[in-house]
């Protein structure tokens, strides 16, 4: 089994193979991931890293596996997009933000809220790439530090 032990953000040549995961998937330091053509990669990171759709896990084959964001069960939120983003920003909830839309992972509590804040929502699955941290990478996090 081949082994990957670092990261890069963007590919420097055509990548071997590719792995698909949803965002708490592409949150992980070590794990053994099924690749796309069947194979079996352990992946052992010095730390904790977020793998962002796009990125390549680098083998110790020096071999390069593409990132991939999975289709996962979102949330599309349509209405007042900068005031129901505020709200969503408050409660630390991943969100992807596009002009026409916001993305996020389903969750009941938060489209009751949304309701109230007179959003239409509904359910799609969709690659799920929010935005990240303070300075546009990392991930958000809850009050629990």
């Amino acid at each position: 089994m081949q082994v990957a032990q670092s990261y890069h953000d963007h590919g420097h040549k055509e990548a071997a193979d590719r792995v698909s995961l949803t965002y708490d998937q592409r949150f992980l330091r070590r794990k053994v991931i099924e690749l796309a053509s069947g194979a079996k990669l352990l992946v052992d990171l010095p730390q904790t890293t977020s793998l962002n759709h796009g990125g390549v896990l680098i083998t110790d084959a020096a071999t390069e596996v593409r990132v991939e964001a999975a289709p996962e069960e979102l949330l599309e939120i349509t209405g007042d997009l900068v005031r129901l983003a505020w709200h969503i920003g408050n409660r630390h909830m991943p969100c992807q933000i596009e002009a026409e839309r916001l993305l996020i992972q389903r969750d009941h509590v938060i489209e009751d809220m949304l309701g109230k804040l007179a959003a239409t929502t509904r359910p799609i699955t969709a690659p799920f790439t929010p935005e990240g941290g303070a300075y546009g990478h990392g991930r958000t996090h809850s009050h629990a530090h």
